[in-house]
C-alpha cells in the first residue's frame, strides 16, 4: 500500500521560481499539486476548491504575510519564500499558526550552501566581531538589499548582542551577476570572507521539496530558516 501524498498549491505559478518548483514538486511521489495560482485569479476561492495541505507561495515581495494569514485561516501549513517578511510579520503568523494547529515556515534562501554559510558565520563571530555583508544580484532584482542578506544580518546581530543596523549591508545590482553573498569579517591583520555563489535555481531544489515536506507532519508554529526542515531529515 503507498504512503498518501501531501496536496500542495503553488502561488506564484508564473515566475521563474514558481515554475521551478512546480517541475520539483510533479516529480515528486510523495507530493501532489493540486493547484497552480497566478497574480490574476483569487487565493482564497482556490483554496477553497482544492483544498491543498501545503501552500508554497513566491510572489513578489511584500506579500507573504498577507498569504501566509490566508493559507492558516484556510487550514493550509504555509511555507512562504517570498521576501520582504519582518521579525513582528513572522511573530503574527507563527500566533496564528499556534491558534489553527498548524506548522509552517518562512525561508528567505532555500540553498543548502546559504544555510551552511549563515551557520559557519555564527561561529566566526564568536571570534571576530566586526563584520559587513555584500550581496549580489541581477540588475531586475527589485528589492535590497535581499531578503537573505536581512536574515543574515539579523542572525549576526542576535549572535553579537547588537541591534540590527549595526551589521552593515551592500547591495550590488549589475548584468550577468545571478545570487551572491559574501559575509566579510576583520580583525588586526586579518580578514576572513564567506562566500556563497549561485548560479542556477537547481541550487534551491532540496531546500524546497526540504521544507515541503517538514510542514507536512512538523509541530505547530512558523519557523524562520531551511534550518529547521535540512535538521530534521
Amino acid at each position: 500500500m503507498s504512503s498518501p501524498t501531501t496536496r500542495v498549491v503553488l502561488i506564484g505559478s508564473e515566475g521563474r521560481m514558481g515554475q521551478f518548483s512546480a517541475q520539483l514538486i510533479e516529480q515528486d511521489p510523495g507530493l501532489d499539486l493540486v493547484c497552480r495560482v497566478t497574480s490574476g485569479q483569487d487565493l482564497a476561492e482556490e483554496l477553497e476548491q482544492s483544498q491543498p495541505q501545503v501552500g508554497l507561495d513566491f510572489t513578489r515581495a511584500g506579500l507573504g504575510r498577507t498569504h501566509g494569514e490566508l493559507l492558516l485561516r484556510a487550514g493550509v501549513r504555509p511555507v512562504i519564500g517570498t521576501s520582504g517578511l519582518q521579525p513582528d510579520d513572522d511573530a503574527a503568523l507563527h500566533g496564528l499558526a499556534l491558534e489553527r494547529g498548524l506548522a509552517g515556515l518562512v525561508v528567505p534562501n532555500f540553498s543548502i550552501g546559504v544555510w551552511l554559510q549563515q551557520q559557519l558565520a555564527l561561529i566566526v563571530s564568536k571570534h571576530m566581531q566586526h563584520v559587513e555583508i555584500t550581496e549580489e544580484h541581477n540588475i531586475h532584482k527589485a528589492d535590497a538589499p535581499s531578503g537573505t542578506a536581512v536574515d543574515t544580518a539579523l542572525q549576526l546581530a542576535a549572535a553579537l548582542n547588537r541591534p540590527p543596523d549595526t551589521i552593515p549591508v551592500h547591495s550590488v545590482r549589475l548584468p550577468g551577476l545571478y545570487s551572491n553573498q559574501t559575509v566579510l569579517f576583520g580583525a588586526p591583520g586579518q580578514i576572513l570572507r564567506l562566500t556563497h555563489e549561485t548560479y542556477s535555481l537547481h541550487a534551491f531544489g532540496p531546500g524546497v521539496l526540504a521544507a515541503l515536506h517538514y510542514v507536512a507532519d512538523a509541530p505547530a508554529g512558523v519557523l524562520r530558516g531551511i534550518g529547521h526542515a535540512l535538521e530534521k531529515r
